[in-house]
């Protein structure tokens, strides 16, 4: 008998990491502003529709996480709040918030960098997106270019911390 969770792949594509590797670059960028460093990238056709790096702080808005900032720019590029085809790369496993809206944005395919433990909605923590009691699931691929979006993340915060204890 097969669980939900069988349905998440491990394959990697050459497009999977090019396209990976875009939003490591605004995952980059992301943290060069003081957010966490994630990134991501929305992709039909093998062309890029919208494309977003984390924003909350500089924003002051709780809602405005890389995959948001993604779709919203990609629901802007298609004239539709519906995404259908299309693949959404994110360096890091999305919250309950991220996935909510990928769903409701009917993307096809999922491609996710670096598992969240502590707040992964995908399959860390929360199975959505894949567990069939929704009226969309998402094709969920996990681990592409992981070890370097791991490695961003946990320098990030590493450096955060050393800068606290410095203004403490």
């Amino acid at each position: 008998m097969t669980t939900p969770i069988d349905n998440i792949q491990e394959t990697v594509s050459v497009n999977d990491e090019q396209w990976m590797a875009q939003a490591l670059e605004l995952a980059r960028l992301a943290a060069q502003k003081g957010e966490v460093p994630v990134g991501a990238v929305i992709v039909k056709d093998n062309s890029l529709i919208g494309a977003g790096g984390n924003s909350p702080i500089g924003h002051n808005d709780p809602t405005a996480h890389a995959e948001i900032n993604a779709l919203r720019r990609a629901a802007d590029s298609q004239k539709n709040y519906r995404l259908p085809g299309t693949t959404l790369y994110v360096t890091l496993e999305p919250c309950l918030m991220c996935i909510g809206a990928i769903i409701h944005a009917r993307i096809q395919r999922l491609v996710i960098g670096a598992s969240d433990p502590k707040s992964g909605a995908v399959y860390s923590i929360y199975n959505i997106g894949n567990d069939n009691l929704l009226n969309h699931s998402l094709q969920i691929e996990k681990g592409v270019l992981a070890q370097e979006c791991q490695d961003l993340l946990k320098s990030f915060f590493k450096k955060r911390r050393a800068e606290h204890k410095v203004n403490i």
